[in-house]
Order: C-alpha cells, then sequence, then structure tokens
C-alpha cells in the first residue's frame, strides 16, 4: 500500500495529527512523501499556519505559499462547518466530480507514499447529494478510520466500521486516539473496538495512540502505522 485516504468518526478527533505523524515518519525512512487536504473548512488566510493545511505543508517541509496551500488544499472555505453548508454561504460548491479527479491526478502521479486526508467524519455532506463516504467509494483507496476514546467512541468507530466494509472499501486500520479527560480509557476503547471487529469477521489491525506533545512523531506506534505504507 503506498496510497491511503485518512477519515474519521467526527471533527478534531486527531486525523491530522496522524497524517503528520506518518508524513515524518516516512521522511525519517527516506520515503518521498505527498499529502492533500482537498477540502477544508474554517480556513482563513491570514492564519493559515495554524490550519490542517499549514500544519500539512510544514510536515512536508514545504513553504506556506499560496501556490502551495492550493496544491494540497484546492477547496479552502471560511465557516468552520460541514463542506455543503460553508459552500452554500459563501455562494459557491465543492464539485464533486472535480474533487474526485484532483484525487485521482494524484493517485496516478504520485510516486512513492501518498495520504489523502478527509474532512469531518465519513458522512459529512459535501454537496447537496454527496458525502465523504462517497468520495471514498469513488476514489477507492485503502481507508485509515480515526476514532477517539470519547464516550460514545465504541458506537461510532463500530457503526464506522460497518459502513465501510458493507460499501466495501479496504480498512487499512483503526487509530483509536487518546481523548483526554475521558471517562473511558484509551486501552479499554481499543480492546474493545479490537474485540467486536474480530468477533464480525473482521482482520482490521486496531492501533491505540496516546496523547502526544505537538510534533512528538516519534512514538512507536506512530512507526508501526507508517510500516503500513
Amino acid at each position: 500500500m503506498t496510497a491511503v485516504f485518512v477519515t474519521s468518526t467526527g471533527t478534531d478527533i486527531g486525523k491530522t495529527f496522524v497524517v503528520r505523524g506518518l508524513i515524518k515518519q516516512l521522511r525519517a525512512r527516506g520515503r518521498t512523501v505527498e499529502a492533500l487536504k482537498p477540502v477544508i473548512t474554517g480556513f482563513d488566510p491570514r492564519t493559515a499556519h495554524a490550519s490542517d493545511t499549514g500544519r500539512l505543508l510544514a510536515a512536508l517541509g514545504r513553504a506556506l505559499t499560496p501556490e502551495h496551500i492550493a496544491e494540497v488544499s484546492p477547496y479552502r472555505l471560511r465557516d468552520p462547518v460541514s463542506p455543503d453548508l460553508a459552500a452554500r454561504r459563501e455562494g459557491t460548491r465543492v464539485d464533486f466530480e472535480a474533487l474526485n479527479a484532483f484525487c485521482r491526478t494524484a493517485v496516478v502521479r504520485h510516486k512513492d507514499a501518498l495520504v489523502i486526508e478527509g474532512i469531518g467524519g465519513i458522512m459529512v455532506p459535501l454537496d447537496e447529494r454527496h458525502t465523504v463516504l462517497d468520495w471514498m467509494i469513488e476514489i477507492d483507496l485503502p481507508v485509515l478510520l480515526v476514532s477517539g476514546s470519547y464516550v460514545g467512541a465504541l458506537s461510532h468507530t463500530l457503526t464506522a466500521l460497518d459502513v465501510l466494509e458493507r460499501n466495501d472499501l479496504k480498512i487499512a486500520a483503526v487509530v483509536v486516539s487518546e481523548t483526554m479527560d475521558s471517562a473511558a480509557s484509551l486501552a479499554d476503547t481499543a480492546d474493545t473496538i479490537r474485540r467486536f471487529a474480530i468477533a464480525g469477521g473482521s482482520g482490521t489491525e486496531i492501533f491505540a495512540l496516546p496523547r502526544l506533545p505537538d510534533a512528538m512523531f516519534d512514538h512507536p506506534v506512530m512507526a508501526a502505522i507508517a510500516d503500513l505504507m
């Protein structure tokens, strides 16, 4: 596997941290990495360095220029809401066919490792009719699902796995990213997801990723996730 789509059970779960970790791990191994965040909301050009797009460019070692920002994130919307709503407020739309064409081109052209980061959870609307799930089905890459250890994560994660499997999407792995101050522990959450995934006949690997300081990407679990590529 040299290309992967990173999605999650919701917003602010840890997708971008995992993607940045993948980039850092692979680059440290001498790999050539490309990363895309094709759709981003809540984007303010004045604070682009603090956006997910800015963080990905920093991990890639690329300058924060308008050209590089557009190459990584062609659909940049101001309001921090779902893409369909954010686009409607701006009088524009996410062109679903163009979005898929953009990703397919990247898949064809990538020379080594390619990571595409989605937006929000798997059922977030992109336009009037399409969701992130439809996007994943169209480009058909292995999926890395990022979840949390918050109370409710078990249902969200198992539901997401069921939806992905029913749509014949290959699940590369599940990363349970630790939620701070949760009544549920990281270990218990990961163990329960693993137990139900195995009972459901899934051979999906489940990683438990502890909460790490920002830019600390040399953790053994992060290295194991990078081994998938």
